[in-house]
């Protein structure tokens, strides 16, 4: 199959419609990853099937632990843009703000969202764990792909959460390892038993939230 090919069986495969638009948006990003890539080493993933299924798609899992409507989210150590671009591709309405330390991915994540015309979104090039006070209590959602443990994201990300606000991982079948390690089980509000497109792959969207917000 062709990219866009898979794209779109995949997209069927977790139920997210997408214009023709947002797909051209998918494939305009998945070629200026590639290309950027030979110089900047953004991603180990090579192949447009790769990055469309273990990138593009296992991103987009994140919206079926979203609710509807406006949201403002941080995407914390996006790397490439995941989950942050794919997810602003398909929900536009989120305002997100892609947070990374790397200038390479940084300066690719501006000229992504340039390329893509990406309103609401905002590219910071620091570690997330600085965060400044104008950030205190500020977001509806701030998910992570694969960067921080749960008790480390706990800890570094409820300061920016408002009341009823939400944390999001995206973890492996060890999370109950995980879980039992870090003594955070209490703070689990679901997990989302999820499997990414084409190849199966188990997924589990925890969905965290902090009972009290901890200073700075």
């Amino acid at each position: 199959m062709i990219a866009e090919e898979i794209l779109i069986k995949g997209l069927k495969e977790i139920d997210i419609s997408c214009s023709s638009g947002q797909i051209r948006s998918f494939m305009t990003y998945l070629a200026e990853l590639k290309k950027w890539n030979r110089a900047y080493n953004l991603t180990a993933l090579k192949k447009d099937e790769d990055i469309i299924i273990k990138h593009f798609l296992d991103s987009l899992l994140y919206i079926k632990a979203f609710p509807e409507g406006e949201l403002k989210l941080i995407d914390a150590g996006t790397g490439a843009g995941f989950p942050g671009i794919p997810i602003k591709i398909v929900r536009p309405e989120i305002d997100i703000t892609l947070i990374e330390s790397s200038r390479k991915k940084t300066a690719f994540l501006r000229h992504i969202a340039r390329s893509l015309r990406l309103a609401d979104l905002k590219v910071l090039e620091q570690r997330f764990e600085h965060l400044g006070e104008e950030h205190e209590r500020a977001y509806d959602l701030i998910v992570s792909r694969a960067t921080f443990g749960i008790s480390e994201f706990l800890k570094i990300a409820c300061p920016y959460v408002r009341e009823g606000g939400r944390l999001i991982l995206n973890k492996g079948p060890k999370l109950p390892e995980e879980l039992i390690k870090s003594g955070a089980a209490e703070a689990v509000l679901e997990v989302l038993k999820l499997r990414l497109p084409i190849t199966n792959d188990e997924r589990n969207l925890v969905v965290l939230e902090c009972e009290y917000l901890p200073p700075l």
